[in-house]
């Protein structure tokens, strides 16, 4: 049972990795005519064939925006007896290509052309003919924002469009860094810690702190071979039945990372020196061990986080905060209580799925009808969904820089618990190592620096190419060369391999 329930734990974790997208987005400038509210910036999604956007607000020009969206302005009866003269208009979707409304739009005089979608924003699109034709440019705008706009500055409004340079990388890049090597460096340590010191607590009693905590489980290579088999079903899975499935991934989470938060939080209740009262005599079940009332106020407290969190999830302002919280304390449980014995068990599951991400990012989009990768529309959320909720099992934090992507479909940049918890089995292993063969952590701390070092070239990956990234391509690589050439260049790689260095060891105690 034991090995079934640490399998589900690392489905879990693994089901998503850092996912980036991508597209031609702008901004749409809004002001009241008449005074009234400060101006505000809205998403608008175009394509810069049509004709280019400038890069600063101060060079767009601020014209008027005529509301014309009882018109899909698809034939010339569609257009207003004056004509659009000096104005952007506002027009519904309909079934006409791109193409026929801005030509109308153009040919009465319009600077611009707003299209008003309910559905999700695509790039409106053409062949080259027709972009050679059109000198104005065309931009989608969602339905809500448009609402928004006539709510918040009334009918009359001026509108400047805009798109402003993407950074390279925004700069909650630095945050997402210091969380990952952060959580990857104390799992790893306090993984390998722990591990060595219950070698030296056989004999305490049963209801001591140590003897509480969670038995570590130890990976072999058939509970790899079936993990790697539940980690493509469930992202096969979640791609065909997203709407349905994406409710148990966020229950599921709501649970382990309150378990997580508590496996975190407890070892420090212990240590405190006061409110050491039990739980009464009794024959319920488990309180009939008679548990410290200061650790059922804390499994309160870790439950309230999470429900808290389940609830408010969608609060984008604040909830990112809660969500990353509990997500670390979700891996730093998993690295404590997964366990890779072996050099040879870490290369096996690190290499499988290096292949498995590979796959999934840059195989798969020639495989699917949209042209993406299952990973990237797992990730993010597929455009078609009606539930709108996106995965848990990321870190995530708002863009810092002022960019589109800030106001449009992808505020926060993301990091999969994957990216994580999978180089992170193998820093835990070195950490166990070192303390056995007694070498003042070298393999940890090298296996760290390569982990961040191959964070790093992940970003700069990122940044490259503009488009998702299997995180695991570099990190992988990165951990494990490292850590075979160090025990190589020590020459202790047969015990690094077969792990028989805990062998010798433990024959000692």
């Amino acid at each position: 049972m034991a090995a079934v329930a640490s399998l589900a734990r690392l489905a879990a974790a693994f089901v998503l990795l850092a996912a980036q997208v991508a597209c031609e987005y702008g901004m749409v400038h809004v002001v009241s005519e008449t005074g009234g509210p400060k101006g505000k910036d809205y998403c608008i999604l175009y394509n810069p064939q049509w004709a280019h956007l400038p890069h600063d607000l101060g060079k767009a020009s601020l014209l008027q925006v005529r509301d014309w969206t009882g018109s899909v302005l698809c034939s010339p009866s569609d257009l207003p007896a004056k004509g659009f003269s000096n104005q952007i208009p506002l027009v519904a979707r309909g079934n006409c290509t791109f193409y026929e409304k801005v030509r109308l739009a153009q040919g009465s005089g319009a600077r611009g052309l707003l299209i008003v979608s309910k559905e999700t924003l695509v790039p409106p699109g053409g062949n080259k003919t027709q972009y050679d034709e059109i000198g104005i440019p065309v931009a989608l705008l969602s339905y809500r924002d448009m609402l928004d706009i006539f709510e918040t500055f009334g009918r009359t409004v001026r509108a400047a469009l805009y798109a402003p340079k993407e950074p390279m990388l925004d700069y909650n890049m630095v945050i997402i860094f210091i969380m990952a090597v952060g959580t990857v460096a104390l799992g790893g340590y306090w993984a390998g810690s722990r591990d060595v010191r219950k070698r030296y607590m056989k004999h305490k009693r049963d209801d001591g702190p140590e003897k509480q905590e969670d038995e570590a489980v130890d990976v072999t290579p058939v509970m790899i071979c079936v993990f790697v088999v539940m980690c493509c079903s469930m992202l096969v899975l979640l791609y065909f039945f997203y709407d349905q499935l994406v409710y148990v991934i966020i229950g599921i989470f709501c649970l382990a990372s309150s378990t997580g938060l508590y496996s975190c939080l407890s070892p420090l209740i212990q240590r405190l020196p006061f409110c050491k009262c039990r739980v009464p005599d009794n024959s319920l079940p488990y309180f009939h061990k008679r548990p410290q009332v200061r650790t059922l106020l804390l499994a309160l407290l870790c439950v309230a986080v999470s429900v808290v969190w389940g609830v408010f999830r969608n609060e984008d302002q604040w909830a990112w905060i809660l969500q990353d919280a509990l997500g670390i304390a979700f891996c730093l449980y998993t690295l404590k209580t997964i366990r890779l014995p072996t050099f040879k068990a870490c290369t096996l599951l690190l290499l499988v799925l290096f292949i498995y991400d590979v796959f999934f990012v840059f195989i798969t989009p020639f495989l699917t009808k949209s042209g993406n990768s299952i990973m990237v529309e797992v990730a993010t959320g597929p455009s078609d969904s009606a539930t709108h909720e996106k995965l848990p099992m990321v870190l995530k934090v708002p863009r810092l820089n002022a960019s589109p992507l800030a106001l449009c479909d992808r505020p926060f940049s993301l990091l999969g618990f994957g990216d994580i918890l999978v180089p992170g089995l193998l820093v835990a292993y070195c950490h166990r190592f070192d303390i056995q063969v007694q070498s003042s952590r070298v393999y940890f701390v090298a296996c760290t620096i390569a982990y961040g070092i191959g964070l790093l070239v992940t970003f700069m990956a990122l940044a490259l190419m503009q488009r998702g990234q299997p995180a695991l391509l570099y990190l992988v690589p990165c951990t494990l060369v490292t850590s075979c050439a160090l025990a190589l260049w020590r020459r202790e790689l047969g015990m690094f391999w077969t792990g028989s260095g805990f062998a010798v060891n433990t024959s000692l105690l």
